[in-house]
């Protein structure tokens, strides 16, 4: 039975592993490029108001500089448009160095004198994401570094009126928090752009004031919509190389139809098509590239400052980070094309394709397509151009007249651009006033490069493959050939909309005709979200796509497509099959909040077996058995099933409500946040189909765990064995109940002086010191009765000398060296690892107020606020009596019954409201731990 549980778990964990190892190193390598500094680096302090300085005095605003621009701003004499970068949780100020660098050298190319002055916060590195405590405290420091930036410029006489944000991880998140302060000026911030922002939810919720915030800001940002609308606000995610925080996150809380507010996936951004991880996604040189290409075109001429106007603003954002055509909307062109003088530059294109390869020498040549006889057959005019300069190269002549165009209708801002080449689609339905299609395919600098295009007909060119269920773990594979007589076609994913599938597609490419071709282009888009990926590939090859989504589909909107930008005449076998690594991953990046909450529960359960083992039989269980014993789903998860049913009746709800009792935990959500309700967060349903699986993950973590802390005991009792006198008493290592007092009254005070979490730490040590001290009296026991075996038997039998036993050693009646001592040394041993292992719990789960507090302490020597306060005294208290606890005293409590009971409902209660409030863990632990620690009393 032992053997086939530890196969189990063996198995449990190695799938965690599997997930885990897809999860952490499961995409494609780093193919950003490294921003570099020219010049050293200087960050110039800016004074703030000695209140301000006296408030936050962790605190520090700073200007980024680098040589003679260093130099000329350091009495802050400033004249540019003055941008601030926010760093996040565990940030550092000089993650500026990237955008400020890359804005200087790009100024000095400019004319006019136009440049940016880059600003950055020094927010301690604080933990953020984990403690919450300090998000109001920055986000009040930000409202005053504004402030004190913009009186920099008060020399000037047109000084900027507003600052442009850029907040990376949590920073973007107190960013957009400015808002919620009473006295703050709205017209002080009109766009913010954030990377990589758990701007939904946040990434693991282990105190209230995390949530709190959150609430607070997504209130605001959710019921005063409009009154913000004036305010841009831009959120990039990294994409599947940011495991810190998942892109689904990254969506903005808004309602639908604002558009001044967009998220998107770095791998669909134009010119950058990379995935970043969290770190990364600052100093990637071809995101900060388009982040600053933006704010210079949102330059207002006349006022050298950012534009107010949101229009403009959209545009620019739209041009840079969403479809980027061959100019800015609004920028007018000449469309005159006409060629009297040279009318051999003309060529009509009667057949269905055209594929032209520009000469070496410069000429200039266009392209005829008459649409009058085509319009019938096709659909769509498609076109490539392997000429990445974004001009305009396809025009329609609405009034032709002999070779020329009278008339000229640019069409050219439909195009897209692709890496290796830019695109453009027409639909044939919008151009019923065009007559024919011009392109250009003109070289004047003689530079070489390929056009091709063709007339389309979409059914024809459009497939359908159904993907393989999720449960085929890989085994079934679902294909479909393309015969490529085109440059376009679009494969439907029918079935592929949930954040959980996760899909190997295999793309062959082979061509009959070995000859030079344009490169293939595979495109997953998404249509609900902004989080196409693109793969390029040459021709003939066999590429592989990783077929994931970072979000759900939130209604019956179409499903995935495969576009696949192919050579002619080439044949394309596509092939899906499902990933079961990348399904572990995908779950467990979903879903890891539960696997704590799953971890508490089997560790719980285990304690409640415990206690039961001891009322019926007065012994302790070994604490492998009674952990593995712990993984009982259809104890915990069934009633979570029937609640979530019932929960769905409107009669019920109220029932719910009446209650006073708190909303049903479910993860945060998979689709992209499209609700305009206020405090409504959508849920999703797979999560609690998945939750069996979560289960047994959790229960992985507790038996490994569990045994890892087993193991760590009796290593450090060897190393602690020659320092303590041996000892055959199963009390040792207790304390007396002065000492206790005094104790948790040292622990109180010091708590209320410092930090809760020191104090808990503390607390929880004394308990572990008691572990310590039976695991070397159970080793000392069975060394002493393993050197004189026959002499302990007879002692037992009762036939030993009398001078041998005239002054037995004696606890509770019986002699302490015998096997029953050593069997009660061993069940309190037992106990109490399995009590230690629930303890260590509460433990992880304050850890990084503890961490905030040591970081902090030469400003302040007492955490505020501090989330342990609630269960501060409670906690300490039960880790203090529960060091004299025995399973003798707790055989012989009258309230042993009931506690024992006690595990299996507060386990189902974690499960039902932990998963969105992790710290709510401690307070179900506390709830089972208190009538124990009675029972070691009563």
């Amino acid at each position: 039975m032992k053997l086939a549980t530890v196969a189990f778990y063996g198995f449990a964990l190695a799938l965690l592993a599997a997930g885990l190892r897809e999860l952490l190193t499961g995409f494609e390598e780093n193919r950003c490029s490294m921003t570099y500094m020219f010049e050293y680096p200087e960050y110039r302090r800016v004074a703030l108001p000695r209140r301000v300085a006296r408030l936050y005095p962790a605190y520090g605003l700073y200007l980024y500089g680098e040589g003679v621009y260093a130099q000329e701003t350091r009495a802050l004499k400033l004249t540019g448009a003055p941008v601030l970068f926010l760093p996040g949780n565990a940030g550092s100020y000089k993650q500026a160095r990237s955008l400020g660098s890359v804005a200087l050298r790009k100024a000095e190319n400019m004319e006019g004198g136009l440049h940016f002055n880059v600003f950055t916060v020094d927010f301690n590195e604080e933990l953020v994401a984990l403690y919450g405590g300090s998000l109001l405290r920055q986000t009040h420091f930000l409202h005053e570094s504004i402030k004190a930036i913009l009186r920099l410029y008060k020399h000037l006489k047109t000084p900027p009126q507003s600052v442009v944000l850029v907040g990376h991880s949590m920073g973007g998140v107190v960013a957009r928090a400015l808002f919620t302060l009473p006295r703050f000026n709205s017209n002080l911030v009109s766009l913010i752009i954030t990377q990589a922002s758990p701007h939904l939810a946040p990434v693991l919720a282990l105190d209230p004031y995390l949530l709190d915030f959150y609430s607070t800001v997504r209130h605001k940002w959710v019921t005063q919509a409009k009154k913000l609308r004036n305010v841009t606000v831009l959120s990039v995610g990294g994409g599947y190389r940011d495991y810190q925080v998942r892109s689904g996150l990254i969506s903005l809380p808004c309602p639908q139809g604002d558009p001044n507010k967009f998220s998107l996936v770095a791998t669909a951004v134009p010119r950058t098509w990379v995935s970043t991880d969290h770190l990364s996604i600052v100093w990637c040189k071809e995101l900060v590239l388009a982040t600053v290409r933006a704010f210079f075109d949102l330059i207002d001429p006349e006022t050298r400052q950012f534009t107010h106007n949101p229009e403009k603003k959209m545009a620019v954002l739209n041009h840079h980070f969403i479809r980027h055509p061959v100019r800015l909307v609004g920028e007018t062109q000449d469309n005159a094309i006409s060629i009297l003088d040279f009318p051999e530059a003309w060529s009509e294109v009667n057949t269905l394709r055209l594929a032209y390869s520009t000469p070496k020498e410069g000429q200039v040549k266009y392209f005829l397509f008459a649409l009058s006889s085509r319009r019938k057959a096709y659909s769509h005019f498609y076109c490539r151009s392997s000429n990445l300069e974004m001009t305009s190269w396809v025009y329609g002549c609405a009034n032709k007249n002999g070779s020329s165009c009278v008339r000229a209708v640019d069409l050219s801002m439909a195009t897209e651009l692709l890496p290796p080449y830019k695109v453009l689609i027409l639909s044939l339905s919008d151009l019923s006033s065009v007559t024919h299609l011009v392109v250009s395919a003109s070289n004047l600098n003689g530079r070489q490069y390929t056009v091709e295009c063709e007339w389309q007909r979409e059914e024809s060119q459009t497939l359908s493959v159904t993907v393989p269920h999720v449960l085929s773990f890989g085994l079934t594979a679902s294909d479909v050939t393309v015969n490529s007589s085109g440059l376009l076609h679009a494969i439907k994913l029918h079935h592929f909309h949930q954040a959980y599938q996760a899909f190997r597609i295999n793309v062959a490419s082979q061509c009959k005709v070995q000859k030079e071709r344009l490169p293939n282009v595979y495109r997953i888009h998404v249509p609900w979200f902004r989080e196409d990926s693109l793969t390029t590939a040459s021709v003939p090859s066999v590429t592989e796509i990783s077929g994931m989504l970072h979000t759900s589909r939130p209604d019956n909107t179409s499903g995935v497509l495969l576009q696949l930008h192919t050579a002619p005449n080439c044949q394309y076998k596509v092939s899906v099959r499902t990933s079961l690594p990348r399904v572990l991953g995908q779950i467990l990046r979903f879903c890891g909040p539960m696997v704590p909450v799953y971890t508490a529960v089997t560790l719980l359960l285990a304690c409640g077996g415990q206690l039961t083992s001891i009322l019926k039989s007065g012994r302790a269980t070994e604490m492998s058995k009674v952990v593995g014993n712990g993984l009982q789903p259809h104890k915990v998860n069934l009633p979570v099933y029937i609640l979530h049913a019932l929960l769905s009746c409107s009669c019920f709800q109220e029932s719910w409500a009446m209650l006073f009792l708190p909303l049903m935990d479910s993860l945060p959500p998979t689709t992209p946040d499209v609700t305009f309700q206020e405090g409504v967060i959508p849920v999703d349903e797979w999560p609690h189909l998945l939750s069996p699986l979560l289960y047994i993950f959790g229960a992985a973590v507790a038996y490994w765990g569990s045994t890892l802390l087993r193991l760590i005991m009796r290593l450090v009792s060897l190393v602690l064995a020659p320092l303590h006198r041996p000892s055959v008493s199963r009390d040792c290592g207790t304390l007396q109940w002065r000492t206790q007092l005094f104790i948790t009254l040292c622990l109180a005070i010091l708590s209320w002086m410092s930090c809760g979490a020191l104090s808990i730490c503390f607390a929880f040590l004394f308990h572990l010191y008691r572990v310590l001290r039976l695991q070397m009296t159970e080793r000392s026991l069975s060394h002493m009765l393993n050197l004189a075996p026959q002499k302990h038997k007879d002692a037992e039998n009762g036939t030993v000398h009398a001078e041998s036993s005239s002054k037995p050693k004696e606890c509770n009646g019986a002699p302490l060296l015998s096997e029953s001592a050593l069997q009660e040394v061993r069940d309190d041993l037992q106990l109490h690892l399995c009590l230690s292992a629930l303890c260590t719990l509460p433990v992880m789960l304050i850890a990084p107020s503890l961490i905030h507090w040591i970081r902090n302490l030469r400003y302040s020597h007492q955490l505020d606020p501090d989330p342990c306060w609630p269960h501060l005294v409670p906690l300490i208290l039960v880790y203090m009596l529960l060091i004299n606890c025995n399973t003798l005293k707790l055989s012989k409590s009258k309230f042993l019954p009931l506690t024992s009971c006690l595990p299996l409902p507060l386990a189902i209660a974690m499960v039902t409201f932990s998963p969105l409030h992790l710290y709510r863990v401690t307070y179900f632990l506390l709830a089972a731990l208190v009538p124990l620690a009675l029972c070691s009393l009563l």
